[in-house]
């Protein structure tokens, strides 16, 4: 439920039931111009009605008439042909909030957006229809298809799903990607991992994660919504970027989120992971064939130092900020800053460290440039980013171009960089080797996975959009968060059982994607070699199948050896000439259809993309599955009878009652496919009674999902708990107020028994005559004469002609 403030607490309770509304539309309140309002929340769902509170998605819709103002008309104001100056008040896709409550407060009710409007010529009333923040995520679902090679059968999760087609929408369940599109001469996020129940990610693509086995995902503790946690020392996880920006040249931005007072709790008892607290975020550079250099952020909360280096195989050779306040204990923010910009064929970089603390100290190092010969860096390109972390980590971002480190305002996302969180997730639920194809809106895939995962999805009161497990229901409540009573809330209600309700054999279908494997697809290779003017950028594109997966950036080498699935030669003469390294940034990305590769020159001469032997040297392979997965079921039914009497009482006095699910992409093991064939049996072994179209006294702060209990001493005779599936608002502007809600009771009440009854058989056929063999002989003395009659021995057993 809402919290509700003293005064309207204390209206509740005295039985004011006066309606006090507050509207506003593109932000201007036009309160006194409504008429009437109504609001109306539910959970849409393919289960049974008696079973929908435990999966569905909800888009809350407003309705609200308007009258005119100032002399003129609603419609004359505010129908599509009216002049903008007032029309635009009411415009599909105006900002709309509405405030409800009795006494002298308002609490949020809803916040979204125009949808239509009506304008009946020649009244003085238009209706306006609004849908909550699910409009806000009308756009084109993108996900990443990412290759499954070196994540250990474990790419992503619906979860993970879930986060990312919120930040396509702009909600926010930790801070969104820096710079997320390209534009030239603008920074740019190369890698952006969220960390909210996979590796998977939007900018960039996963190279290699760890054993599942050695990591898991909690929400306590995390430092905005889900944090990676490990289960062993120094957990590692690499990423391509999504760009191969070239060192000299380049500035990168590395940052984390971390919590070092977050613990796991080892079955051994040993929950301190490691000994150091450590967090170390690494750039690997590519120098050319078997060379690399790496820059590298490393955190010690335990010994209490920040070191930067700039090396090519060793730490012996680092800068060092020592900071006592590094003991302090929650959440911190990490940043890390390397300048390559200061040479031309090889440089020393510029590091210099940003932390802010969990108190909010901001810790800056000073300025540090590498002189010592190790940390020199010669021509080279961006090739991996690894994250390696004794500590709960999330948001892992690296952005290149920015002109110069963050302030404090863009470190700490305040000020012009304010990012609003305004999305709550639950655990992380149904692993993914593979991230399924989608199409539609965002909301649309958002519901397609509640509807196979059982969960909920729905944007509150305030705009916040929540997700729900099946598992919120797992538990049975035991306390309300309301009662009503027909005494004095409820003025009428219909209970309503059906055998529908009742699921006692539960299928779960499931993907197996057991023995499948990234194959090769086809090889793109070029048939020209492209020229790239200097001090230019040149686009080129590719026909790619929508099954394909990811392509990493195409590495860049002075000889194709076929090290990497993608390579490219750049060189100073079409006939082969010189080979050049550390001058081509190289950006992919896929777009309608298309992998996009994208060349930026930034030297001073033309090159090419030629082999040494004057050859196209351009080369992107794409992988695609090996094979299509194998469609399996887990089922849920009675199979112990001595610890499951609500199974035994089901089948017997409602006999097998099977529910199939529908197969979905979402569902990819064993345990998910059990664990939510399970749920569903759970909500349905017996079935549970729906009480719909409870009239009650308007209460605001009632919510979906809400536990009320209901007790009726006049009619019905009851006295349960049930929670709040549905809820209708219907207002007038003279402060009538109509409130309906639809519930779901928490439990079936008591097993049947049929005491004193004797229900009659399922069937009762017509009697059969049965002649006596003394008859049949009498009526035919030997075989020839009963052979003679023509007739079977049914006929003639049954009495025919006896």
């Amino acid at each position: 439920m809402q919290q509700a403030d003293d005064a309207t607490t204390a209206a509740l309770a005295a039985g004011e039931r006066t309606a006090r509304h507050r509207t506003r539309l593109g932000g201007k309140d036009v309160s006194a111009q409504v008429q009437s309002w109504q609001l109306e929340r539910s959970y849409a769902t393919d289960l049974p009605a008696a079973m929908r509170a435990f999966s569905g998605s909800s888009a809350a819709q407003l309705q609200v008439q308007l009258s005119g103002t100032g002399g003129r008309t609603a419609p004359e104001l505010y129908s599509p042909w009216a002049a903008r100056a007032t029309g635009d008040i009411v415009r599909p896709g105006q900002s709309v909030v509405h405030e409800g409550g009795v006494g002298p407060a308002a609490l949020p009710a809803f916040r979204g957006t125009v949808r239509s409007r009506s304008a009946p010529s020649g009244s003085d009333s238009v209706q306006v229809t609004a849908l909550d923040g699910a409009e806000r995520l009308r756009g084109p679902a993108v996900l990443p298809n990412p290759n499954p090679s070196g994540s250990w059968g474990r790419v992503s999760s619906a979860t993970w799903c879930v986060s990312e087609l919120l930040r396509q929408g702009g909600l926010y369940a930790c801070p969104p990607a820096r710079y997320p599109d390209f534009a030239d001469g603008k920074p740019l996020t190369l890698v952006y991992a969220s960390l909210h129940g996979g590796f998977s990610t939007p900018y960039g693509q996963l190279a290699w994660a760890p054993d599942p086995q050695t990591y898991t995902f909690v929400r306590d503790g995390a430092p905005h919504s889900i944090a990676l946690v490990p289960k062993k020392p120094r957990l590692k996880a690499t990423w391509h970027p999504r760009s191969r920006v070239t060192v000299p040249g380049s500035t990168l931005f590395a940052e984390v989120w971390v919590n070092n007072a977050l613990r796991y709790d080892s079955p051994t008892g040993d929950d301190r992971i490691g000994n150091d607290d450590q967090v170390v975020i690494q750039l690997e550079l590519n120098r050319g064939t078997g060379s690399s250099g790496y820059l590298k952020l490393a955190v010690n909360f335990t010994e209490r130092w920040v070191r930067m280096s700039s090396n090519d195989w060793d730490d012996n050779y680092y800068f060092q900020w020592s900071w006592p306040v590094l003991g302090q204990r929650g959440v911190w923010h990490i940043g890390a800053w390397f300048d390559t910009t200061g040479g031309t064929d090889s440089v020393y970089p510029t590091v210099r460290p940003r932390l802010t603390a969990p108190d909010g100290t901001q810790l800056v190092g000073g300025e540090a440039t590498f002189g010592n010969a190790v940390g020199l860096q010669p021509n080279s390109e961006l090739h991996l980013v690894s994250l390696t972390t004794d500590l709960p980590a999330e948001c892992l971002q690296i952005t290149s171009g920015l002109p110069a480190m963050p302030t404090t305002a863009e470190f700490s996302h305040t000020g012009a960089w304010q990012w609003t969180k305004s999305a709550e997730l639950d655990d992380v639920i149904l692993p993914l080797r593979t991230v399924p194809r989608v199409s539609g809106s965002q909301w649309d895939v958002i519901s397609q996975i509640a509807k196979a995962s059982m969960s909920t999805a729905e944007i509150d009161e305030r705009g916040v959009f929540r997700w729900r497990n099946h598992t919120r229901f797992a538990t049975r409540p035991t306390t309300p968060d309301l009662t009503l009573t027909s005494v004095r809330e409820i003025s009428s209600f219909t209970v309503t059982e059906e055998i529908d309700a009742c699921r006692n054999y539960c299928v779960q279908p499931y993907k197996d994607w057991s023995g499948i494997y990234a194959a090769g697809s086809v090889t793109l290779q070029e048939e020209e070699i492209r020229a790239l003017p200097r001090r230019s950028t040149t686009t080129v594109k590719y026909l790619m199948a929508d099954g394909d997966y990811d392509v990493i950036p195409p590495v860049t080498l002075e000889i194709i050896l076929l090290l990497y699935d993608s390579e490219v030669r750049f060189s100073t003469a079409p006939s082969g000439g010189t080979a050049v390294k550390g001058k081509v940034d190289i950006l992919v990305r896929r777009e309608d259809g298309y992998l996009v590769v994208r060349f930026t020159n930034r030297s001073d001469q033309t090159l090419y993309m030629a082999t040494a032997d004057g050859k196209p040297s351009l080369r992107l392979s794409t992988y695609k599955r090996s094979a299509d997965p194998v469609e399996r079921t887990a089922i849920a039914l009675l199979d112990d009878p001595a610890n499951d009497p609500d199974g035994v009482a089901s089948e017997q006095y409602y006999g097998r009652q099977e529910y199939t699910a529908e197969s979905t992409d979402w569902v990819q093991d064993l345990d998910s496919a059990t664990a939510l064939a399970t749920a569903m049996r759970s909500a349905g072994v017996l079935p549970v009674p729906v009480i719909g179209d409870v009239d009650v006294l308007y209460d605001p702060r009632l919510q979906l999902g809400d536990v009320v209990r209901v007790v009726d001493t006049t009619g019905a005779v009851l006295d349960t708990l049930a929670w709040v599936i549905g809820i209708r608002t219907t207002a007038t502007a003279e402060g009538g107020v109509q409130q309906t809600l639809t519930l779901r009771g928490v439990d079936p009440g008591a097993r049947p028994s049929d005491s004193g009854l004797t229900p009659d058989a399922p069937s009762s056929p017509a009697a059969v005559p049965s002649v006596p063999y003394a008859a049949v002989s009498a009526t035919y003395p030997t075989l020839a004469d009963l052979t003679a009659s023509g007739l079977t021995w049914n006929r003639v057993k049954e009495g025919a002609r006896v």
